[in-house]
């Protein structure tokens, strides 16, 4: 299983509101909808940085990672510890 999660940082609020979208059987219905709700919110003229991960149920290190200033999208290579541009 693998989730879907939102990240978006609030002025006046000290940490960031993380908000779970969902858990999906595999990472690319997980990335699908991941990139639908950064359009969305882009379209919608979100003003806060804000990113969104998906990742394996439960788990600390992210599988994909987009966020609101940039059309870039990262994977983590596992083995470097690295981020590697989509």
């Amino acid at each position: 299983m693998f989730e879907a999660v939102e990240f978006e940082e609030v002025r006046g609020v000290a940490e960031p509101i993380q908000r779970l979208m969902g858990e999906f059987p595999n990472e690319t219905a997980a990335v699908e909808v991941v990139r639908a709700a950064r359009q969305q919110y882009l379209d919608g003229g979100g003003t806060n940085y804000a990113w969104w991960v998906v990742r394996k149920a439960g788990a600390t290190l992210a599988e994909f990672i987009a966020d609101s200033k940039s059309d870039k999208e990262f994977v983590l290579d596992i083995t470097t510890g690295q981020l590697v541009e989509v």
